[in-house]
């Protein structure tokens, strides 16, 4: 054995030193990803320790098959790029689905491979018992030295079988259900709540047909006829089970179910690692376990809603229309030119930023108009609702992009007891997040949510397309204000229209 082998055996000391350098790193990225001024440097960092992770993992001995590993990481690494540079702002939150769908898949496979492994051990230690019989004719004090030391079967140590187990089943979960969520957000599938009858009786079954099967594997855990066909139907079952949860659940609603997967994707990676008995993977597993866990909590407590109402009550249709009487209430909408003038003359304005911002690519645009106001001695300000796009942070990263300064962004519990002295808010594409009826109507599915409180402004001008409903499928009340005036076009279009304007006065 080379010296180089030899210090890249899975228990040496270089080894256990790489793997912590890996997920210091790893901690050192996510902090630095805290704050978008360090945000990229973070990404950086956490690359760089996933790369050393990913190399001493390679460099280990026994690690073979080479060729197929260097085809999978060029091919990811191709796809991957492609798909990153692609992809629209828009889109970024299916992306996300999408890849941690895959995380979750690439875990349960894993998982698989391990208990293959037994498997195998298993079958070679048979054919070595049934080979030492054949010796019992005529070497029978030989064959009593050799069979003495080997067992027709093999037996998966519990603390190996369970984190297995664990890992094959949530993963499965995480891609299923990650999967059911890209094509809810990329409409390929209708974003409605849709399952069978009794679809949460079927949900207790299957996870009650996952226990069982769970508690049979870890009490009897020889590798076995039995044991083989009952792995693979958990595997089955785990997958129906991410499918029936994520199915009944509404398109509105699947930032946070993508969300609570890419947590149950890093717990499934973290128990893989324990059966694997890799640090490196345990640490980045927890990490993205607990993160996405507070995350999830963080949405679920901006909407006012708990994760078992998100997962259980079936809101969230995009398709829940808003109300056949909105075109019957009473609104007042203006022109470019009218909004021009009223921007122009305000001392201070909060824009409020939302997905039809996003759809529109209209950053670089409302970037414009905030720097023709400035010049004009207005204060400008974003307001920034937690879920305000389609997952967190959808805003910032829309507004860094075009520039616009970290110190204008204000968070929603910031921004709200300034509304009443601000002359006007601009509301941009953001519907849901702005919706009086969240503090006024108690029949209303989204009360007591948290929003950005608009409606205390001295004047409000929404842009939007038309008075269609948001993405929950709720008229919004604050398009009916007396305070308020609808622009209505294309956000980058109209926003354009306005700057001119602005340049004209």
């Amino acid at each position: 054995m080379s010296p180089l082998l030899a210090a890249l055996a899975p228990d040496s000391s270089l080894v256990a030193i790489l793997y912590i350098v890996s997920f210091s790193l790893f901690i050192i990225g996510i902090k630095q990803g805290t704050h978008p001024t360090t945000a990229r440097r973070g990404n950086m960092i956490a690359a760089v320790g996933m790369a050393i992770a990913v190399i001493t993992t390679l460099c280990l001995k026994g690690i073979g098959n080479w060729g197929i590993i260097i085809a999978g990481i060029l091919v990811g690494t191709i796809v991957g790029a492609v798909a990153s540079k692609r992809v629209k702002m828009t889109e970024m939150p299916q992306m996300v689905a999408l890849y941690n769908g895959l995380g979750g898949g690439a875990i349960a496979l894993i998982a698989w491979s391990e208990y293959r492994h037994w498997v195998h051990l298993g079958d070679v230690l048979a054919d070595k018992a049934s080979f030492s019989h054949k010796f019992l004719l005529d070497f029978d004090n030989l064959t009593f030295l050799v069979g003495k030391n080997f067992s027709v079967s093999a037996s998966v140590p519990l603390e190996v079988m369970i984190p297995t187990l664990l890992a094959m089943v949530v993963g499965s979960i995480s891609f299923w259900g990650s999967n059911v969520a890209f094509a809810k957000l990329q409409e390929l599938i209708p974003g409605q709540p849709m399952g069978l009858p009794g679809q949460k009786i079927i949900n207790g079954l299957l996870l009650a047909a996952l226990a069982v099967g769970g508690v049979i594997l870890a009490i009897n855990n020889d590798v076995n006829d039995l044991s083989q066909p009952l792995f693979i139907a958990m595997l089955v079952v785990a997958a129906l089970l991410g499918l029936g949860v994520v199915m009944p659940i509404g398109g509105a609603d699947m930032p946070v179910v993508i969300s609570l997967l890419n947590a149950f994707t890093g717990l499934s990676a973290a128990a893989a690692g324990i059966a694997l008995d890799n640090t490196a993977l345990i640490v980045a597993g927890t990490l993205v376990g607990s993160s996405g866990t507070i995350l999830t909590l963080e949405m679920a407590t901006a909407m006012n809603r708990s994760v078992a109402n998100i997962l259980f009550s079936g809101f969230g249709s995009t398709s829940a229309g808003g109300g056949g009487d909105q075109e019957q209430r009473p609104y007042r909408s203006m022109n470019a030119q009218d909004a021009a003038i009223q921007l122009a003359y305000a001392d201070s304005v909060v824009i409020v930023p939302g997905y039809g911002l996003a759809v529109a690519q209209a950053q670089h645009t409302v970037k414009e108009m905030a720097d023709e106001l400035q010049k004009k001695g207005v204060t400008v300000n974003y307001a920034i609702h937690p879920v305000a796009g389609r997952m967190p942070g959808h805003m910032n990263v829309l507004l860094a992009e075009a520039d616009v300064p970290y110190d204008q962004l204000k968070e929603m519990d910031e921004i709200n007891p300034e509304l009443p002295q601000t002359d006007v808010c601009v509301v941009i594409g953001a519907n849901d997040v702005t919706n009086p009826a969240a503090k006024t109507d108690e029949s209303s599915p989204i009360y007591g949510m948290p929003i950005i409180e608009v409606d205390e402004a001295q004047q409000v001008l929404v842009l939007k397309r038309s008075m269609s409903a948001g993405f929950a499928g709720i008229d919004n009340d604050l398009f009916y204000n007396e305070k308020t005036a609808m622009v209505f076009g294309d956000a980058k279009s109209t926003v354009q229209d306005i700057v001119t304007e602005l340049g004209n006065l």
